[in-house]
């Protein structure tokens, strides 16, 4: 049992941090802060991290029962869901992710502002609606197998552990950044754009034969 649960964690923790793409988040956010500065990128990045980890457990514990008080059920939020993330994974896979995040005159107004950690690397380029529908169908997903307790525990660690990622990834952004150089950031990109296309399509086709079901 302890194995299963564990293996539900690696798939969890996967499937988020690549939705989340750190990697691309760390590439904008050097553009955008001092990154000779450890402390400054400390400060950034622990400030967008913790957006992302509250934002993503208010989504776990309540996201599900606010599309419930507008009559939308699962299957419905993993149709929609997979559309953003196809959309998401088409542009990385064109090693274009940030288009799918921010628009750019949301970038040049971050640019004007002192404190960018929250918006918009926090929101919306590491947290957006891909994410939002993702928790909820991960959590859908395990809680259809195991209890509640079961299915919330799982998704919190793995979101604590894509958390953790972030932070790291962000915090070292410039070493990162110049180990990798733009063509390494791209190439990542569009490896990760074919996992999340690949977890698209399979919310798509889930969601259209629990709708078809009904």
């Amino acid at each position: 049992m302890i194995q299963t649960y564990l293996s539900l964690v690696l798939h969890d923790t996967i499937g988020l941090i690549t939705i989340l793409n750190p990697i691309a988040a760390a590439s904008i956010m050097v553009t955008m802060v001092d990154n000779t500065t450890p402390s400054t990128m400390r400060s950034v990045a622990f400030k967008a991290t913790m957006t992302v980890f509250i934002a993503s457990l208010v989504t776990l514990f309540g996201g599900e029962f606010i599309f419930k008080i507008f009559g939308i059920n699962v299957m419905s939020i993993k149709v929609i869901g997979g559309v953003i993330l196809m959309l998401i994974a088409i542009n990385m896979a064109y090693g274009q992710s940030s288009k799918s995040r921010h628009t750019q005159a949301e970038h040049d107004e971050a640019e004007e502002k002192e404190d960018v950690s929250i918006v918009p690397i926090g929101i919306p380029i590491l947290f957006g609606p891909g994410v939002i529908a993702t928790i909820i169908v991960l959590n859908n997903n395990i809680s259809g197998e195991y209890s509640h307790l079961v299915s919330y525990s799982i998704v919190s660690i793995s979101l604590l552990i894509a958390a953790i990622t972030i932070f790291f990834t962000l915090r070292y952004a410039g070493a990162i950044h110049k180990v990798l150089g733009i063509t390494g950031m791209k190439i990542l990109t569009r490896i990760m754009g074919l996992v999340v296309g690949a977890i698209a399509a399979q919310f798509l086709i889930g969601g259209i034969k629990g709708l078809w079901g009904q």
